[in-house]
């Protein structure tokens, strides 16, 4: 059970800080979560610049080159946003009992522990 999801928006817990050229203390939104590899790839953190080999499109439009793209990192690096505090934190679930189309169901809601709000 993954507690960080797609969509949520993230800071980088670890490595070097920004000033020294690294990703710590940035925030950015989850664009997909890797499961099987326990890996999230975040918005702007982790660029790396990538090498793509020269060719050309049907149209006849050259491609390759030199791009930076973003490469997953380790889920256990990053914290999700307290989204009142804008500050990392950790997440917690409470079962609530909801009332749909006449019958009662147990959702499992996200919330930050640091400020008990819900977490979208």
């Amino acid at each position: 059970m993954a507690k960080i999801k797609k969509g949520d928006l993230v800071q980088v817990i670890t490595g070097a800080k920004a000033e020294r050229g690294g990703d710590r203390g940035k925030q950015g939104k989850v664009l997909k979560v890797y499961t099987e590899t326990d890996r999230v790839l975040v918005e702007g953190i982790n660029r790396v610049t990538k090498h793509t080999k020269a060719g050309q499109t049907e149209r006849g439009t050259n491609t390759g080159g030199i791009e930076t793209v973003e490469a997953p990192i380790h889920i256990s690096n990053v914290a999700v946003v307290d989204p009142s505090t804008k500050k990392p934190t950790r997440v917690g679930y409470r079962i609530e009992t909801v009332e749909r189309d006449g019958r009662e169901r147990q959702v499992r809601i996200r919330f930050a522990k640091s400020s008990g709000k819900d977490l979208a």
